[in-house]
């Protein structure tokens, strides 16, 4: 036992945690604490300019490491600037720590200054979330939140700590005990849910691995290699699932959804058997609920109990970590096997091939000669590799970032796909070159959603974190001017960035060199690969690349909000021809 500060408590706390890392920003109530953290040799702590950027820092680190992310902040405003970061990492089951200052306990309740309920505004946005009133708890709670975040289905867990529980005196020790009698996640799935999976998937003719984020949660990328290959079943990888499969695989379909690719869009709909593992039949896969996927029994395997069934009832619920199922499911797999019960999908496959054949991912020249952003994102990710590290903003650039980059390995595809928070690409790519120092880093990201978060470019240049942003600057909000293109008749209501200007504001390339970046331009598609090539052999700065392109480009395919999938069209007013009855295939 040592006397300490419940402030030096904390910093020896998260030191034992091995917490390498804390992007944060001092205020009056978290102060006690930055005083012993100034003096720890074992926790960076890296100064964000805003504490939404420590959030989504914290976030980006996080899913480039598997690590738990900690951000910090003081009470009040600086608090409340983690709720956005906070339920993005929540919708996404991100393993997140969010400490915060409060007000002293003797304030509590009294609107004092800087004062907010944190804990109360975060309940629904957290997996679990603590006050910590006793000084002798803080290590505790510590590490209750590490183990809460990063068990079971991970999670922000936030820890508020009022200002004089900080000062007080108290006693530390570890390791310590934790006190979570009610918390035990299941991972180990029932063997006879996962037998009667294995049963139905040699049945079966027309079955469909549809795989989610979880499976990269869960590091069970290659067991899900193994399922695949043993099986033969085609795989769509969801939006948060993207690099769990490798695209160049012979079984992968694509990725499903409302910018999904037509050929795995169609396998979910005429399929007759859905495994899901590690997903939640989120609205932008399903589309239409009551007719996603009509004619197919539904295995659900996940360790959130709660997911199954929640949209979808499942005919066969497995609960349990999706790496464990995944094993038992091989074995499984192999007993049918071995009992001369396999699987006959050859009529399947060539349905399937059919599709793919038919409609592949693609995109035209602009008319009026303006550079095309999918080109851009296209040999981005051809020069820069399967080793990068992707992180993607939200919008029309996320899409074409998830559809024309290839992903060969997992983790190296960030994006804020539940939320859908603008702002989330510079903050998290900074984050993710933090934890993996050796990769390279691009952010792509929309002229809107840069504007939103860009002063973390300052921190990148400050803390000598060399990240490489891609603009795709078309002046507008891209998403948001492609629905009022679709559905509100070219009213183009506060979607124009550039206001009838004739020049964009602000100058990214002057912005970012005021920041300590590296400002390059490219409004010529002759010049892409080149620009591309300039940005990648500057590696001692951050670089941002201001990518003009036309301002009318969509993303297609598109299946519009609250629709089938049936109703998934590759163009305006052009739908995909296939027949949806057995055995007619299109070539």
């Amino acid at each position: 036992m040592e006397r300490v500060t419940g402030a030096q408590a904390m910093v020896r706390a998260l030191e034992e945690l091995d917490a390498q890392v804390i992007f944060g920003i001092p205020g009056g109530a978290i102060l006690p604490a930055y005083d012993p953290l100034f003096d720890s040799k074992r926790v960076r702590h890296i100064l964000v300019r805003h504490e939404q950027g420590a959030g989504h820092a914290a976030t980006g680190y996080a899913q480039a490491t598997g690590r738990v992310g900690v951000c910090m902040a003081t009470s009040g405003p600086g608090a409340t600037n983690l709720v956005t970061p906070i339920a993005d990492a929540y919708m996404d089951s991100v393993p997140l720590v969010a400490i915060t200052g409060q007000v002293p306990s003797a304030a509590i309740g009294t609107d004092a200054f800087q004062e907010a309920d944190i804990c109360g505004i975060t309940m629904p946005i957290t997996k679990h979330n603590f006050l910590v009133q006793n000084p002798a708890d803080i290590g505790r709670t510590l590490a209750e939140a590490f183990h809460i975040a990063s068990t079971g289905r991970p999670g922000p867990v936030l820890v508020d700590i009022p200002k004089d529980a900080l000062q007080a005196q108290t006693e530390f020790s570890w390791p310590i005990e934790m006190q979570l009698p009610g918390y035990r996640p299941a991972a180990k799935p029932h063997g006879k849910q996962v037998r009667e999976a294995a049963r139905l998937m040699v049945d079966a003719k027309r079955p469909v691995l549809y795989v989610g984020g979880g499976i990269l949660k869960a590091h069970a990328a290659e067991e899900l290699r193994r399922l695949a290959e043993l099986s033969g079943i085609p795989v769509v990888t969801t939006l948060m699932a993207r690099g769990a499969f490798p695209d160049s695989h012979p079984q992968h379909m694509g990725m499903p959804g409302m910018h999904g690719s037509v050929s795995a869009v169609a396998a979910l709909q005429r399929s007759d058997l859905l495994i899901a593992l590690g997903t939640r039949f989120d609205d932008r896969v399903t589309g239409k609920l009551s007719t996603f996927a009509p004619g197919a029994a539904v295995v659900h395997a996940d360790i959130d109990p709660a997911e199954i069934s929640k949209n979808r009832t499942a005919d066969v619920p497995i609960v349990g970590d999706v790496k464990e199922v995944i094993a038992d499911l091989i074995v499984a797999l192999e007993a049918e096997h071995e009992a001369g019960r396999q699987g006959d999908y050859a009529a399947w496959w060539k349905q399937c091939d059919g599709w793919r054949r038919t409609y592949p991912l693609g995109y035209d020249d602009h008319e009026d000669g303006t550079m095309v952003p999918q080109y851009v994102i296209d040999r981005l990710g051809k020069i820069a590799g399967p080793d990068t590290i992707f992180v993607a903003g939200v919008g029309q650039h996320q899409m074409w970032a998830s559809q024309f980059i290839s992903y060969e390995k997992p983790y190296t595809w960030i994006n804020s796909g539940g939320l859908g928070t603008m702002g989330f690409a510079v903050p998290a790519a900074m984050g993710a070159k933090v934890g993996k120092p050796d990769s390279l880093v691009w952010a792509i990201d929309g002229d809107g959603c840069f504007q939103m978060t860009n002063q973390e470019l300052t921190t990148c240049a400050i803390e000598g974190i060399p990240i490489k942003v891609a603009i795709i600057n078309n002046g507008s909000l891209g998403m948001v001017r492609q629905w009022q293109t679709l559905f509100y008749e070219g009213r183009y209501s506060n979607t124009d960035l550039k206001a009838g200007r004739s020049k964009y504001l602000p100058d990214f390339v002057m912005l970012a060199e005021a920041m300590g970046c590296v400002g390059l331009r490219c409004d010529n598609p002759g010049d892409v690969d080149a620009t591309i090539e300039k940005a990648m052999a500057i590696d001692d700065a951050p670089v941002v690349v201001d990518f003009v392109v036309g301002k009318d480009a969509m993303v297609w395919p598109m299946v519009a909000a609250g629709t089938s999938n049936d109703d998934i069209k590759i163009a305006r007013e052009s739908a995909p021809d296939f027949d949806y009855e057995m055995g007619e295939v299109v070539e």
